[in-house]
């Protein structure tokens, strides 16, 4: 049984698990969805009642049937780089690429519906309040009287963007920005705008959930720290991620977030006060490692190959009956 990874060329993120899985001697095919139909190909035949598909990448032909999970890391967008790509192509090479694959018995990590519906950030803020995790006081809006009066009744403030990362190619990431004490909200009306209160935050909590583990990554904020340096992709922080313990009460909601979000793997960013409270800032469902594992040590790699590396029970089961029956 074949893992399939779904990722760019330049995922080391990828790699780290490819590692883990190759020392396992777990067969891998890897490919970007961006290389249909140049580098990869794909067919698929119904035919009496039966699917035979089989996927081609870098010379190697798996069968779609053969693969025992999924792993949808970073691919680029379906028919990327074909020789002439286009809007039509693109939905054409999706629709067949992941049609196919949705048919499979293979485990996903994550399923693209339920990663699709993951990334809507105020779906998450909603479900994370439902899932018992603190929540700051957040506000999306395009009435600039709204923003006006949020800002009266929380008046320390950052903005962030609804959808993350700026269309643009590469993307570029939007860094989570202070909010000026002058500001007067009119530019809300053209865009919609997430307001959110600051947390004055003692450390930044990195906590990764791969399956049924859980293993969170700490860095403490200096004391010498800008206050105006909110978003700890950009801030100057010479300190590194170490260890931490989970608290139950945080543990459990976010088990009750992963099965909300019927997800398999999951990064959470807290931000964690003078108190000692983790509160929640977003799940990202492919959300990176790499840097983590660097810094503290943590299997979080192996975890997912691990994962990505385990036995079907249903298959076990019949392939268990029909070694009694030959027996």
């Amino acid at each position: 049984m074949t893992v399939l990874i779904l990722t760019s060329e330049e995922d080391v993120t990828a790699d780290m698990v490819v590692v883990h899985l190759n020392a396992s001697g777990v067969p891998v095919v890897r490919l970007d969805p961006a290389d249909l139909t140049g580098g990869v190909a794909l067919s698929g035949e119904y035919v009496h009642g039966a699917f035979r598909g089989h996927l081609s990448a870098a010379g190697r032909l798996v069968s779609i049937d053969g693969l025992r999970s999924i792993w949808v890391r970073r691919p680029g967008t379906p028919g990327a780089r074909a020789a002439a790509p286009s809007s039509w192509l693109t939905e054409e090479a999706s629709q067949a690429l992941y049609g196919m694959l949705r048919g499979s018995d293979a485990f996903w990590m994550n399923h693209p519906d339920a990663a699709r519906r993951a990334r809507h950030k105020p779906w998450q803020l909603r479900l994370a309040q439902r899932s018992g995790l603190p929540v700051p006081a957040t506000l999306i809006t395009t009435f600039p009287q709204a923003a006006r009066e949020f800002a009266a009744r929380y008046p320390d403030l950052v903005v962030k963007p609804v959808s993350g990362a700026h269309p643009q190619d590469p993307p570029r990431a939007v860094p989570t920005s202070r909010v000026a004490p002058d500001t007067d909200f009119s530019a809300v009306a053209y865009g919609p705008t997430l307001l959110q209160r600051r947390v004055a935050k003692r450390a930044d909590i990195r906590l990764t959930v791969v399956g049924d583990r859980i293993l969170a990554a700490r860095k403490a904020i200096r004391d010498d720290a800008d206050p105006d340096e909110v978003d700890v992709r950009f801030a100057v922080n010479t300190l590194s991620w170490c260890p931490a313990d989970v608290p139950p009460r945080v543990a459990a909601a976010v088990r009750a977030y992963m099965e909300g979000a019927e997800l398999a793997y999951g990064a959470f960013d807290f931000a964690e006060d003078a108190d000692g409270t983790w509160w929640f800032l977003e799940c990202n469902q492919s959300g990176q490692f790499g840097f983590v594992e660097v810094d503290t040590g943590q299997p979080i790699a192996r975890s997912v190959a691990e994962w990505l590396a385990r036995p079907d029970p249903q298959r076990r089961a019949a392939a268990d009956g029909a070694d009694k029956e030959v027996r």
